[in-house]
């Protein structure tokens, strides 16, 4: 209480300040974390993932210039595949676990937890946001800093391009015309962040658009962008049906990372604009997998978890290729060593400054070879008279080891529709409402897509383990398998002797802490208190 209390008083002492001049080594800092943006897919990624890739399709060149210009991280991942838990990891360099309520979707943040925005601003720097940041926890953004900190008054249309582009062009406007309204607004609240700082002082803004985020609108991504369905013959991932409505959804997808791609293009050019692009560290990444698609957000799979990540240090060697693994926890210590800020205690993240800084490419830090990732609850287990799903991952450049703590638990959510008030109209909740959701449960029976089905819905064993080399879709569980026992018995020594190390509230004492208060109410809510499934497609365009 009394830190709270006198982070206010030095807020307002600062802005009754006259103009400082700041030191000029300081950095700006520009964050962009679009909403389930993964795959991760940009034009960038080309060839990297091997040539039967959407990233193959989708163009990306302002996104490609950070990377041109900095580092692309190939074995980046997000701490857990839920936007609250993984933002949560993301401010405050810990893992998710170790967030308290930020560990869940619409969870109580502990304001006892430094954040890494909040400590910038403490040390001068003016911070910034606009769009999504910490929602949908509570109280909203608290991690940095609440509303105060929000330029987002220009307009709010970014975040939901191609559905407000085509209200736009319904109504009589041209496409490019109907563009550049929503683009208008993006550099209109940059403008309005820049112009309240003062003179030379150094700013962190947070970019957070969502309109990757599902509902964008149905045929959108040929309609607006050009990018044909058919393309996508061929390239997608092994537990996606290859058939021409989910190439569609796919499509659409890729429209807006390419949306995505232009509102970076307008920050670059401001920041170009006024002489800041050679004094601003640059980063772009997502905080989860892709929405509404089997092995997406919600699922420890790579294409839940594997994020894109770009960062562009200026004055450093660019246009390199690093292999060392890294989830986005690291990048607190990171932004705080370019600040010159010291790292609170508790800090689980390593700073990657010292990978930016260097010349090489490939494999620079030899500690960096594995990355832990995890989740406990999302949607459906958002409910606090619910249980999580709790598991944890361990992914290293040959292998997946997945340990799921409750095998008996549904990891999609209920396959029925909650009969308790209020009703629920969805069922598997952890996967967003979507066209390809919809094909996949109303083809479950038919001979060619129960597999579909099977990999995308149904329970999982208390043990996963996937070879990347062999299997690099992570749909063939070996873990049961005598020739892998082995590296199994590694792999399961090695997570839980550094989650047990991190202090996670699932494998200390009897790991139930997250079943219990204030994390969810002793009633639990189950699939036996449900009726059956009635699915309804989502036919919304």
């Amino acid at each position: 209480m009394k830190t709270a209390i006198l982070r206010v008083l030095l807020y307002f002492i600062f802005l009754s300040m006259p103009a400082i001049s700041w030191p000029a080594n300081r950095l700006n800092i520009l964050i962009i974390v679009g909403d389930d943006w993964g795959g991760p897919y940009a034009s960038a990624y080309t060839g990297i993932y091997g040539h039967t890739s959407p990233s193959n399709i989708v163009k990306t060149p302002n996104i490609d210039r950070i990377a041109r210009n900095g580092v692309l991280f190939k074995n980046a991942y997000v701490n857990a595949p839920s936007c609250t838990a993984a933002r949560s990891s993301i401010f405050s360099g810990r893992y998710f676990f170790n967030t308290g309520g930020g560990a869940f979707l619409n969870g109580h943040w502990d304001f006892s937890i430094p954040t890494f925005p909040l400590l910038l601003h403490d040390a001068g720097y003016h911070i910034g946001k606009t769009y999504k940041t910490w929602s949908p926890g509570v109280p909203i953004d608290a991690p940095f800093g609440g509303a105060v900190h929000a330029y987002q008054k220009s307009g709010l249309l970014p975040g939901k391009f191609s559905r407000n582009v085509t209200d736009l062009m319904t109504k009589g406007m041209p496409l490019q015309q109907a563009k550049q309204v929503i683009f208008n607004q993006v550099s209109a609240n940059f403008d309005t962040f820049l112009a309240a700082r003062k003179p030379n002082q150094p700013f962190l803004y947070w970019f957070g658009p969502t309109n990757t985020h599902r509902s964008w609108a149905r045929g959108s991504g040929k309609a607006l962008w050009g990018i044909n369905p058919n393309r996508l013959k061929g390239k997608l991932r092994r537990f996606l049906p290859d058939v021409p409505e989910i190439r569609e959804d796919m499509a659409d997808y890729l429209g807006e990372i390419q949306a995505l791609d232009a509102y970076i293009g307008l920050l670059l050019k401001k920041l170009e604009d006024i002489g800041e692009l050679d004094n601003t560290l640059i980063v772009a990444t997502g905080d989860n997998g892709p929405g509404g698609f089997p092995h997406g957000k919600w699922n420890l799979y790579d294409f839940g978890v594997a994020t894109p990540l770009m960062i562009w240090l200026p004055h450093s060697k660019g246009g390199r290729i690093v292999t060392d693994f890294t989830t986005l926890m690291d990048l607190a210590p990171t932004l705080l060593d370019i600040a010159g800020v010291p790292h609170p205690p508790k800090m689980n993240g390593r700073s990657l400054l010292s990978l930016l800084r260097s010349s090489k490419s490939g494999q620079i830090d030899p500690l960096r070879t594995f990355a832990i990732t995890g989740e406990e609850r999302h949607v459906a287990t958002s409910r606090e008279d619910s249980l999580p799903y709790p598991a944890r991952a361990l992914r290293t450049s040959n292998y997946l080891y997945i340990r799921n703590f409750a095998p008996e638990r549904w990891p999609m959510g209920c396959p029925f529709i909650f009969k308790a008030p209020p009703v629920i109209p969805w069922v598997f909740m952890e996967m967003d409402p979507s066209p390809t959701k919809d094909w996949i449960i109303t083809n479950r029976t038919h001979p060619n897509a129960k597999t579909y089905f099977h990999l995308a819905f149904e329970k999982r064993p208390e043990e996963e383990l996937f070879d990347l080399h062999n299997d690099p879709g992570q749909i063939i569980n070996v873990a049961n398998k005598l020739a892998y026992a082995p590296i199994k018995a590694q792999l399961a020594k090695q997570l839980l002797t550094k989650l047990k190390a991190a202090g996670d509230p699932r494998v200390m004492g009897d790991g139930k802490t997250f079943d219990r208060p204030p994390y969810t109410n002793l009633r639990t809510v189950t699939c036996q208190d449900s009726i059956p499934l009635n699915w309804q497609p989502n036919n919304n365009p």
